[in-house]
């Protein structure tokens, strides 16, 4: 596939109502910022495999630094995030491709409804760009102005005999519908792919990361690359980024708002207030499905011990419809969020200072230690889940260390994990990722309590 590549970075990277309350985040209040004026379409962001609509806060934010108004915002939430291992093949927990296809429609029909707006933008990452393609494809062209596709792999993460039903096979059923072998591969809408210059681990020509070393997988980094499409390379960018990086918003801003941002920083506000939904993974497979009666706590904790500072700002269970908060928080103030749920640890999250408010701030309990943690006083994990840990790309500390558990070369690793002796329970913990650090707690294990430094980049 010949197609053209243009580098802008190199180097390191810098259900009825309840069902729509539950799937759809309209996002935070809007703060100072230079209007954007109505020639701006909503905008609907939508997730990747196993994702929620959380990892677009940040997104969201800029969006709204730039004056693109709260009601004009919109996450999806799919209710079962992860892929079937064949399409078309039941499984519990996951999704078809055309369950996917399905929620989104309806997300769009909300957005439309609540603005009052003819078509909507689409900006996704990874998988979620799959549902975008099958839906304008597939007769919703006129509803959608832009489509911004964020490390989709277009083209399949491989291309070969096995899993000849996998949506992420480039000879499978689903994405052989979407690629003519000639012509343009999107037309009816203006379509933007943003991608990696070769460090995307979904977009690698060796089957190495699938688990088979030695084999071609039939897929290059230019793999997220359609014609028909502006395709613009963003240099050392993992998959993750290609979406939430703040380089990737300003490609996403440009091409929808059809103008330069006048920021790509968060405009901090003085009233935060944070909210979100409790998730869980039954059966270890992550979905968007609403936890009942799990116990929320927020507290505000000094930034240099992770100490608690006072009572808890907000101590509440969720009802039915999994909803917590909303807390209001200093924007200044790094914060600790406990998630207490059945079948789960008692998850200890801490975070760095909410600048603005959201209500897509959700929850999932943290993974329960492993075999190799048993013996453990306390384990503490450090997670970024808007991207991979990069070495050497990145600096990654946790507890004064680089982790042995994250490899080296293309980022593939997102959390890190370490176990402390029963003596040094309650001591702090400090992770850092490049600027950004958080110093969390050692709880103890033996009371089903793991540690979670929760990076914002």
């Amino acid at each position: 596939m010949a197609l053209s590549r243009r580098t802008i970075l190199t180097g390191a990277a810098m259900l009825p109502l309840a069902a729509h309350a539950l799937r759809f985040g309209a996002l935070a209040q809007t703060g100072p910022g230079v209007s954007a004026g109505s020639d701006t379409p909503p905008i609907l962001f939508v997730h990747g495999n196993g994702d929620h609509a959380a990892l677009w806060m940040t997104q969201i934010w800029r969006m709204e630094s730039n004056g693109i108004p709260r009601n004009r915002l919109m996450a999806l939430n799919f209710t079962d995030p992860l892929a079937r291992s064949d399409d078309a093949v039941a499984q519990q927990g996951r999704s078809s491709t055309e369950d996917q296809r399905r929620e989104l429609g309806e997300a769009i029909a909300e957005l439309k409804k609540r603005t009052g707006a003819a078509k909507v933008a689409l900006v996704a990452n990874s998988r979620g760009g799959y549902a975008v393609r099958n839906y304008i494809r597939n007769g919703g062209s006129a509803d959608v102005s832009h489509a911004v596709l964020c490390g989709t792999p277009n083209h399949g993460v491989f291309d070969w005999a096995d899993s000849p039903g996998s949506e992420f096979n480039g000879r499978g059923p689903f994405l052989k519908s979407l690629n003519p072998s000639e012509g343009p591969e999107v037309t009816g809408t203006a379509f933007l792919t943003l991608r990696s210059d070769g460090i995307d681990k979904y977009a690698q020509p060796d089957g190495r990361l699938l688990g088979k070393p030695g084999v071609a997988t039939g897929v290059t980094a230019d793999g997220p690359a359609l014609r028909g499409a502006t395709n613009l390379v963003l240099g050392a960018i993992d998959h993750r980024e290609t979406g939430f990086h703040p380089r990737a918003f300003r490609e996403i801003y440009k091409f929808i708002a059809g103008r330069e941002p006048e920021r790509i920083d968060i405009a901090r506000e003085a009233d935060v207030k944070i909210s979100g939904l409790v998730t869980g993974t039954p059966g270890g497979v992550p979905t968007n499905r609403p936890v009942a009666d799990a116990l929320v706590e927020v507290y505000r904790v000094a930034p240099d011990s992770g100490e608690r500072i006072g009572a808890a700002l907000h101590s509440a269970r969720t009802s039915a419809d999994g909803r917590w908060g909303p807390v209001q928080v200093d924007p200044t103030w790094p914060v600790e969020i406990v998630l207490t749920s059945a079948g789960a640890p008692i998850t200890h999250s801490y975070r760095s200072p909410f600048p603005r408010s959201s209500d897509v701030v959700h929850l999932r309990a943290g993974r329960a230690p492993g075999p190799a943690d048993a013996n453990a006083g306390a384990v503490v994990s450090m997670s970024r889940v808007r991207g991979y840990f990069g070495l050497p790309r990145d600096v990654v500390l946790l507890d004064g260390k680089e982790p042995t558990d994250v490899k080296a070369g293309v980022p593939t690793d997102s959390l890190s994990t370490i176990s402390l002796p029963a003596t040094e329970i309650g001591r702090p913990v400090a992770a850092l990722f490049n600027q950004e650090r958080i110093v969390a707690r050692a709880w103890p294990a033996s009371e089903n309590r793991i540690t979670v430094a929760e990076f914002t980049e």
